[in-house]
C-alpha cells in the first residue's frame, strides 16, 4: 500500500524533468500528501501539462464518489482483471509526480515512519490510473490511484508492498496509447533497490495536518 508521499521539488525542476508545462496557479509543495488531496499528475491525453487530480479513484460507473477513499491503490498483478481498473488500464494511465513516499516499519517501540526516496534525490513518477466521474451537479471529478507491486530488497523489511516507480525510459511507454497491454504490464515492476534509500522521520507525519518541511527531517529510531 502507498498511503502518503511527498512532492516538494522545485516546480521548474519538475517541468524540466518531465518536459511538461505547469498549472496556471503553480504547484503547492506537499510534505505529507494524502488521499482526497489534489496532487500533480501527467495524463495520457491532451497537452503535456501537469494537472491536479484528487487522490482516490472514482470509476466512471460509480454511483457515489465515496468509493474513492477505498481505491487509492491498485495492485499491478490484478489490474487487467479487476472491473474497477481494467478499463482505466486500457484508456486512462498517468504519471503521478513524487520525490518520496512513506511506509511504517515495525520496531520495538511501535510503528516508525520511514521516508523512501531515490538515492539521487531526483523526482520520479509513480505509475497511476485516472478516471473522470460525472457528479450529480453536472461537473467532472477527475481522480487517480497509484499502482503497487511487490517490494524490493530495500522496502521488504519495511512493508509488504511498494508503489510502482517507473524507470524514466518507461514513462513514455506508460503514456503511449498505441502500445499494447502486455507492454504496459511489463513495466509494472519493483524499482531497483540499489537506486533507492530510506530513512526514519518524525511521527508528525502520522497526522495529515502536518504538511511542512520538518515532516521529512531525519529522526533516530530505537
Amino acid at each position: 500500500m502507498c498511503g502518503r508521499f511527498t512532492i516538494f521539488a522545485d516546480p521548474g525542476r519538475l517541468a524540466e524533468r518531465f518536459d511538461a508545462g505547469l498549472p496556471p496557479d503553480g504547484l503547492r509543495p506537499r510534505y505529507n500528501a494524502a488521499p482526497t488531496q489534489s496532487l500533480p499528475v501527467l495524463l495520457n491525453e491532451g497537452d503535456r501539462v501537469v494537472q491536479l487530480l484528487r487522490w482516490g479513484l472514482v470509476p466512471f460507473w460509480a454511483k457515489d464518489a465515496s468509493i474513492g477513499s477505498q481505491m487509492i491503490n491498485a495492485r499491478a498483478e490484478t489490474l487487467a482483471e479487476k472491473p474497477s481498473f481494467r478499463n482505466a488500464l486500457k484508456k486512462r494511465r498517468c504519471l503521478v509526480l513524487a520525490d518520496g513516499f512513506y511506509e511504517w516499519k515495525k520496531t520495538t517501540t511501535g510503528k516508525a515512519p520511514m521516508r523512501i526516496t531515490l538515492a539521487s534525490g531526483e523526482p520520479f513518477a509513480f505509475a497511476g490510473l485516472w478516471e473522470s466521474w460525472d457528479t450529480p451537479e453536472g461537473d467532472k471529478l477527475r481522480t487517480f490511484a497509484i499502482i503497487t507491486t511487490s517490494p524490493n530488497e530495500l522496502v521488504a523489511p519495511i512493508h509488504n508492498r511498494m508503489p510502482v516507480i517507473l524507470r524514466p525510459e518507461h514513462e513514455p511507454l506508460w503514456l503511449d496509447n498505441d502500445a499494447d497491454k502486455g507492454a504496459w504490464l511489463d513495466v509494472l515492476r519493483p524499482y531497483p533497490a540499489e537506486l533507492m534509500t530510506a530513512y526514519p522521520v518524525s511521527k508528525r507525519v502520522n497526522f495529515v495536518s502536518n504538511d511542512d518541511p520538518a515532516v521529512v527531517d531525519s529522526e533516530i529510531v530505537r
